[in-house]
């Protein structure tokens, strides 16, 4: 299948990606709001740790911070390695190297 010469493979592309940047920072706003809301309704709330590592103050911002860092790995990681390998496999010498 060949691209068309007028540009609107690359256009879709762009736009496509700009979705998924935008869905991106949706949910992670989501994730935000979602650890505030938690803060603010739920009494006698324990420090989150992120990562299990990083103690977070039991505040509104801590729990905001929390839900949107953990929201911002858990999908910005798998998201990195799809683009990553989308990358590789539109190269044509990628399959071909050792």
């Amino acid at each position: 299948m060949t691209e068309p010469r007028d540009g609107a493979g690359t256009r879709a592309a762009t736009q496509g990606a700009r979705l998924v940047l935008v869905l991106y920072v949706l949910l992670v706003g989501v994730g935000g709001a979602g650890g505030a809301l938690v803060a603010v309704f739920v009494d006698d709330l324990s420090s989150p740790a992120l990562f299990g590592l990083f103690p977070m103050p039991v505040s509104v911002p801590g729990f905001a911070a929390y839900g949107a860092i953990t929201v911002a790995v858990v999908l910005g990681v798998p998201l990195l390695l799809v683009v990553y390998v989308s990358r590789r496999i539109e190269d044509p010498h990628a399959t071909e190297r050792r």
